[in-house]
């Protein structure tokens, strides 16, 4: 199991165990953390699993992909470190990872 950490907007921490090959959107859903709707169902048809990756995770993270791109201009509030959390496969290499939800979701 791969550590994840989600932080919700008012700033409560969510440490979770994590199975390689899920997603951190399917992880937040599945623990109920605030703020991540997954309306599309990780279809990367959506905005509204954005979340931000902390900064020292983010090289490792990767950037988004063309597609993950487009659907981020629907996204609230997108910074440099924006992703959408059903694009993001938790692997071993992102064992510790942190994201923070934004205060609303697109």
């Amino acid at each position: 199991m791969t550590k994840l950490t989600i932080v919700a907007f008012d700033g409560t921490r969510y440490d979770l165990d994590a199975a390689n090959g899920s997603t951190v959107m399917e992880n937040a859903v599945r623990n109920s953390v605030p703020g991540i709707e997954a309306e599309c169902g990780g279809a990367c048809a959506c905005a509204t699993c954005h979340v931000y990756v902390d900064e020292a995770w983010a090289d490792r993270v990767g950037p988004p992909s063309p597609m993950e791109e487009d659907m981020l201009d629907f996204a609230y509030e997108v910074k440099p470190t924006s992703r959408l959390s059903c694009q993001i496969k938790v692997a071993d290499d992102l064992d510790g990872l942190v994201v923070n939800v934004p205060e609303r979701q697109a």
